[in-house]
């Protein structure tokens, strides 16, 4: 029984008597505090909800001859005072009021909260700019789930709660990949921080920084094959550039500065894990969190002297070059385009590159690559030099080795990463940019820009030759991109899948000043939705549009839910062809069997309205833009399910 010299508070848990029948049990709450309330012989009791061996809670008991049975070991209490017959131990028990308008119990007022390690740790990360979480609260992460909830309370952090931390990794990853700063994804121990895993490494081989932070069970059971334990330090060794457990005797504050600090620089993966108790361990009132005052140098390096002026002889020398960005120059583009203005040179991309610069701009000729235009191909084939800023020169894009090239990154091993260039220039790359633009007084370079609008004119033919095709077995992709060229905000951010959509996304979709992101070097399937969602936390005043195919929404369906629970006004443009098509595509390139390819499909649309969203169903072309503009003007989520022809792409 609680000391009765402590102030007692009156908490209403049932609106009438009549709801509990004798005897029964059931768990009510109180404040922060949940209770067993009993009926036994007429009169009611109150007891704390949790057996003292294991934990298990009482309300979820039932009384069996006469006493009340914790339902996780069969343990007997007294239902009314909670004392273990013919033992020295039991539970507290508490007063309890029939009232004219319910039935309340009597608790003590709960102390004041204590401060704990991670309110410095949540405090700390808040400091150093990350504000905006997606995971899911479970058993293992309570204590650190509960200060966040105190700093969102205040304002200064947002949480959106996921239904797969697949998504939450995939949305952390694409808000670092937005906005080159990191965003946390949270987990439970075991299965919950394994099912971070794709969208941890997404972020690593995109150097997107992002910050996991799993619950771990207690210290004393780590490595003892304790339910949901698993090393999670070793789990995610190869995954996280830094990667810790936090300890009872870790400088907390400062811990978490690490992590956030080298997921910042690295452009990569940290990882921290909580056992359980030490998330609630009690700190002075005076420990402080940490800020990144005086913690990080500025980032803007020059490039080596010898480097740097054998690239500006390249340049000068040139009378065809032609520029390649990658999304590692997203951040630098007004110089880019300066520095190509001033050479009238075109400005190719890489596909994670797309819409770096606009496709109607005078330099701009789109996508280089499996995933690209003849207009892009075309000037690399004709160039006498190649200036690569911030790509990473994978297959998929095919920069060709046999062209002069130079090549501008701020990650030293970046450079002749796979063949050796001619100028390996190592700098911050709107700062390399700059000193160009200020030396580069002459060049030998023409005038490519007539030469680029005709291209543009061949390419613009041939795809509305490609618009009239139709095998009456659903619409072509040329159509949907088409139609979004005409329909979708000049501002958006488009999140694009893993597919043939994104192939003919990549062809056919004109960026205007879109924002393009994909997962790149790991090529997801799944990432679009999932990405949309982090994309409307790191830009919520712009629209937000993922392009996806049945396979990969099918992968995240579940996430409808979440942008509907949080009125996230996302528009999904779904291609469904009941089809990996991509897949079957592959296997008639290697001369096997089309085999398993084949999708059954709800009805997406249909499943759209039933998650509270907007669901539009498309399956003749001549309701695509229409669709669109109704999706784009709705008020939340909305959804385009377009029937497609698995072979018009």
């Amino acid at each position: 029984m609680p000391d009765h010299s402590t102030k007692i508070i009156w908490h209403k848990v049932l609106e009438n008597p009549s709801n509990l029948p004798e005897g029964r049990v059931q768990t009510v709450t109180a404040g922060h505090r949940s209770f067993c309330l009993t009926h036994y012989k007429g009169k009611f009791g109150c007891l704390d909800n949790k057996c003292p061996h294991q934990g298990g809670p009482l309300g979820e008991g039932s009384i069996e001859n006469g006493l009340l049975r914790c339902p996780w070991h069969g343990w007997d209490y007294d239902p009314l005072n909670g004392k273990a017959p013919g033992f020295d131990d039991g539970v507290d028990s508490f007063e309890v009021e029939i009232r004219e308008d319910g039935v309340y119990v009597g608790v003590p007022v709960e102390e004041e909260h204590k401060r704990n390690v991670s309110d410095v740790m949540v405090e700390t990360m808040v400091n150093w700019g990350i504000d905006t979480v997606f995971g899911m609260v479970g058993h293992s992460n309570l204590g650190f789930a509960d200060a966040m909830r105190r700093l969102e309370a205040k304002g200064k952090l947002n949480y959106f709660g996921i239904r797969h931390e697949g998504a939450a990794s995939f949305a952390a990853s694409a808000y670092g990949k937005l906005t080159g700063r990191p965003a946390a994804c949270f987990a439970i121990a075991g299965p919950g921080s394994t099912n971070l895993y794709t969208g941890l490494w997404d972020a690593k081989v995109d150097r997107a920084p992002i910050l996991a932070l799993t619950g771990q069970v207690a210290t004393q059971v780590v490595g003892t094959g304790n339910f949901q334990e698993l090393d999670l330090v070793q789990a995610f060794s190869a995954v996280a550039e830094f990667n810790h457990r936090v300890l009872t005797t870790s400088r907390h504050a400062e811990l978490m500065s690490l992590a956030v600090k080298h997921a910042i620089l690295r452009r990569d993966v940290s990882h921290l894990t909580f056992p359980d108790e030490i998330q609630v361990l009690e700190v002075p009132e005076n420990k402080k969190a940490k800020d990144p005052e005086n913690r990080i140098t500025p980032l803007q390096i020059a490039p080596p002297k010898e480097s740097f002026e054998k690239a500006l002889s390249f340049l000068k020398d040139a009378k065809r070059p032609v520029i390649i960005v990658g999304h590692g120059a997203r951040f630098n583009m007004p110089k880019i385009i300066e520095l190509a203005e001033k050479l009238q040179c075109p400005v190719l991309t890489t596909f994670k590159g797309k819409g770096l610069i606009p496709d109607h701009h005078p330099n701009g000729c789109g996508v280089l690559g499996r995933s690209g235009t003849p207009i892009a191909s075309w000037f690399m084939n004709e160039a006498d030099l190649l200036c690569v800023f911030g790509a990473s020169f994978s297959k998929h894009t095919g920069i060709t080795p046999k062209i002069k090239t130079i090549q501008v990154d701020f990650d030293p091993l970046a450079l002749s990463k796979f063949h050796q260039v001619d100028a390996a220039v190592w700098g911050e790359i709107s700062v390399t940019v700059s000193m160009f633009l200020e030396q580069l007084n002459e060049t030998n370079a023409i005038d490519q820009l007539p030469e680029i609008a005709e291209r543009w004119e061949i390419w613009k033919a041939e795809k509305a030759k490609r618009l009239l095709e139709d095998h009456s077995k659903g619409v072509s992709s040329i159509a949907v991109f088409d139609a979004m060229n005409q329909t979708i905000p000049e501002n958006a951010v488009i999140t694009v899948d893993v597919g043939n959509n994104a192939y003919s996304f990549g062809r056919y979709f004109e960026c205007k000043h879109q924002s393009i992101l994909m997962s790149g070097y790991l090529g997801s399937i799944g990432f679009a939705f999932p990405a949309a969602m982090g994309a409307w936390a790191a830009a919520p005043d712009r629209p937000i549009v993922a392009v996806a195919g049945d396979g990969g929404f099918g992968q995240y369906m579940g996430e409808l839910t979440t942008a509907v629970k949080y009125i996230m006004p996302i528009k999904l443009i779904l291609l469904n062809n009941a089809e990996l098509g991509k897949i079957s595509k592959e296997q008639r390139a290697g001369q096997f069997d089309v085999w398993k390819t084949k999708l059954h499909n709800p009805n997406f649309a249909d499943f759209a309205s039933n998650c509270g969203a907007l669901g539009i169903r498309v399956t003749e072309k001549s309701q695509l833009i229409d669709a669109m503009k109704q999706a784009i003007r709705h008020d939340g989520p909305a959804m385009v399910e377009v029937v497609t022809d698995v072979s018009l792409i």
